[in-house]
């Protein structure tokens, strides 16, 4: 018999230090890895393990399941521990007031992230954050849990919480590894499914509860808990798609785009009911968007937000898709099944600001880690948000990590990035005395600017084929330029300016147009200056904007001919286009978050007459190169007519990479124009191929009878000239009839 036998228990020797004893009851602990677990002492092994509110531990072999030795209560309720004859791995039988629980010891495992993990988290150069950090499922040693880690540097102490440990923040307190300033913690016998948060002693000593920074799921608001996700691999089915998406998203491609907030599109039973789940989404949006022949689905941000009527702009969960519509794998099979369509999924994604939320990210272990610390740069205040520090290191290697996550995870094809403007003036939206100017005096923020490049680079690189769009509402120059020619490295940028002038154009009555004429030309003047997408988002028919047909003019019959004829003119002039739900059918109501679109309006010929019109658009866009392989290069368009105010009219030509040319004219007035003559490139028959005057989309039917002779009679600049009827407030479309 040897001497472990024969010591006696319980055995002081055992006992903490008094200060130890003291800082582990209170739960403000530091390094419980280092007072816990199997540990030595002049060559013998000992093992202590704390367990508030238990009754008593028994160690077992984990090979066996034999016991080896029952531990002892020490100075404090909850602290156990003997000696041990070897220190075998072993499993710990737990007798709590309810019944008994089997597991292994969480501070029985070594160190769990390796050293190049920890050094990459370090330098904000790793790009997989969503698979090395927050709660991942795994096997060590054999034994199946989830491994948590969490960077918060400045804590005292951090601890994973959940109903597996009461919310007992005492319970499983992490090791802290230096210098990246991450925290870890192997739970045993737990996985998917299990809520959890952080428990956080903070810098200043301060208490809290935060959700996972990096957590793959979470609960469905209002609840805040973030969820272990299941990771197994899901399997896909867009080989093809992806191996082509790089040409397809090129700038001398269609694209047209569907934006859509997914809570609101269509609900169960009307305004008040339930949300679609993606199966959902997936069953009646993709074959309505199909059907209407757009190219890209874009949600509004489906990242988690704990507040809804935020549309998502206000996201704490920055790798998980929001709960409200189901799993993260439901997510991921919306996106496949898209993807096996034809379709395109494009994501809002807000690297700009984050909400103050008490469980999110604000001052997150006491200091401000993720945002600025003073409040000049670091809070927002027109949308009450605090706003990343992105010349942080590790704060820009975060963010550059969720947007890979979400391209390469879940195959989405493209961000488009909210609030650039607001990234790039550190003076936006301040007054005077209440910003902080850049190192060299400047109103540029030179870290976000560095962040945006860098973005771009890493996902051309990382991401091939996937783009990243700008929502940017500035005259920033470059933004599309190349980051190797001192631009911004976007794919496109949404063209604000164009937006505003002709909906500040459209809204005026047709007795007053003549006065704005300039107001419609002016857009082109820059229309080639970046590659734009020319959107016609939410943003437009929300907050008492009123809804798109609502902006139009004149009784009922002209607002329907005006949104038929701005819509034609959106989809024939230069750039991509994207379009919010609900004004592809005329929706008379404004948008609102809380209900769904206004379906029974397509009942209606009117309505849906529009929803044709678009859809014949779209058809027209895909089909004749002419309408897009010039969207961002001048020689693709040539102005016609561009100064006849008196008449409202306006036409130009677009032109394909063949030389196959389009006439596009628009009558911007109720009267209908009669032997109006145009200059046109090429004599012969030319074919109307497109009208929104006809008759199936609502309209008067006046126009050509489908087809016109153009003579040989140069005018406008061009070699041959035809005379044309104008319908009211439309637009007509003309190509030449044969080859060149």
């Amino acid at each position: 018999m040897n001497d472990f036998t024969a010591r006696p228990m319980p055995d002081r020797r055992l006992w903490l230090p008094e200060e130890e004893a003291e800082a582990l009851a209170r739960g403000t602990h530091g390094d419980p890895f280092s007072i816990l677990g199997v540990q030595e002492r002049e060559g013998v092994h000992f093992l202590r393990a704390f367990l508030p509110g238990a009754l008593g531990v028994d160690v077992l072999d984990r090979e066996d399941g034999s016991f080896r030795c029952c531990l002892t209560a020490m100075q404090i309720p909850g602290l156990f521990a003997a000696w041990l004859p070897h220190a075998a791995p072993y499993t710990l039988r737990i007798r709590w007031p309810g019944g008994e629980q089997l597991t292994e010891d969480p501070y029985g495992f070594g160190l769990l992230l390796g050293e190049m993990d920890l050094y990459l988290i370090g330098e904000g150069t790793h790009r997989r954050l969503g698979q090395c950090l927050g709660a991942q499922p795994m096997a060590i040693e054999g034994v199946s849990g989830v491994r948590f880690a969490v960077w918060a540097p400045n804590a005292r102490r951090v601890s994973v919480v959940g109903s597996f440990n009461s919310w007992d923040g005492r319970r499983h307190a992490m090791r802290l590894r230096h210098p990246a300033g991450v925290w870890e913690l192997f739970i045993p016998r737990i996985g998917p499914g299990e809520a959890y948060k952080y428990e956080i002693l903070d810098a200043h000593g301060a208490l809290g509860l935060r959700a996972d920074p990096v957590a793959l799921a979470t609960e469905t608001p209002p609840r805040t808990a973030s969820v272990v996700a299941d990771t197994t691999p899901f399997v896909w089915h867009d080989e093809e798609w992806l191996a082509r998406r790089g040409s397809a998203q090129a700038p001398d491609r269609p694209i047209s785009v569907y934006e859509v907030h997914a809570a609101s599109w269509r609900k169960h039973g009307g305004d008040n009911g339930e949300l679609y789940r993606w199966q959902e989404l997936a069953e009646h949006l993709i074959p309505y968007v199909l059907e209407m022949g757009f190219t890209h689905i874009e949600l509004l941000p489906i990242m988690e937000h704990p507040f809804g009527g935020s549309w998502g702009y206000q996201p704490l969960s920055q790798f998980a898709p929001s709960g409200r519509f189901g799993t993260p794998a439901d997510f991921a099979c919306f996106v496949d099944a898209c993807h096996q369509a034809g379709l395109g999924v494009i994501l809002d994604w807000v690297p700009a600001h984050f909400p103050t939320d008490p469980h999110g990210l604000a001052r997150f272990d006491g200091t401000a880690l993720y945002e600025y610390e003073h409040p000049f740069e670091g809070f927002h205040q027109d949308w009450d948000t605090f706003i990343y520090n992105l010349g942080r290191r590790e704060v820009h290697g975060f963010m550059l990590a969720s947007a890979l996550h979400w391209l390469r995870h879940f195959h989405v094809d493209a961000l488009r990035v909210d609030a650039v403007a607001s990234m790039l003036y550190r003076n936006y939206s301040r007054n005077e005395g209440e910003w902080i100017p850049n190192k060299y005096g400047g109103h540029e923020n030179l870290e976000a600017i560095d962040f945006l490049r860098h973005l771009n680079e890493v996902v051309a690189d990382e991401a091939p084929g996937a783009m990243v769009i700008a929502e940017e509402s500035t005259a920033w120059p470059g933004v599309t330029r190349p980051t190797g020619e001192d631009g911004l490295g976007f794919a496109y940028k949404w063209n604000m300016g164009w937006m505003h002038d002709t909906l500040s154009y459209i809204r005026e009555d047709p007795i007053h147009r003549r006065f704005h004429h300039h107001v419609m030309t002016f857009p082109m003047v820059y229309a080639f200056s970046e590659r734009y997408v020319l959107p016609i988002s939410h943003d437009e028919v929300v907050h008492g904007k009123g809804s798109l047909i609502g902006k139009m003019p004149g009784d009922e019959w002209q607002q329907f001919a005006n949104l038929r004829a701005y819509l034609s003119l959106m989809w024939s002039q230069p750039g991509k286009k994207l379009l919010f739900m609900g004004c592809e059918f005329g929706q008379w109501r404004e948008w609102s978050h809380d209900r769904e679109l206004d379906w029974s309006l397509l009942g209606e010929p009117r309505h849906a007459g529009v929803r044709r019109l678009l859809t014949d658009l779209n058809r027209l866009y895909r089909a004749y190169p002419a309408l897009h392989e010039g969207d961002s290069e001048p020689w693709g368009f040539t102005w016609i007519v561009s100064n006849d105010e008196t008449n409202s009219v306006f036409a130009w030509l677009r032109v394909s990479h063949a030389g196959e040319p389009m006439l596009v004219v628009a009558n911007l007035t109720p009267i209908p124009r009669e032997g109006y003559r145009l200059g046109v490139p090429r004599p012969g028959r030319w074919e109307e191929i497109f009208n929104s005057d006809a008759e199936c989309y609502g309209g008067s039917n006046l126009g050509n009878l489908g087809q016109l002779h153009a003579e040989d009679a140069p005018l406008h600049g061009q070699t041959a000239s035809l005379t044309m009827t104008l319908p009211p407030l439309a637009v007509v479309m003309l190509t030449p009839a044969g080859p060149a």
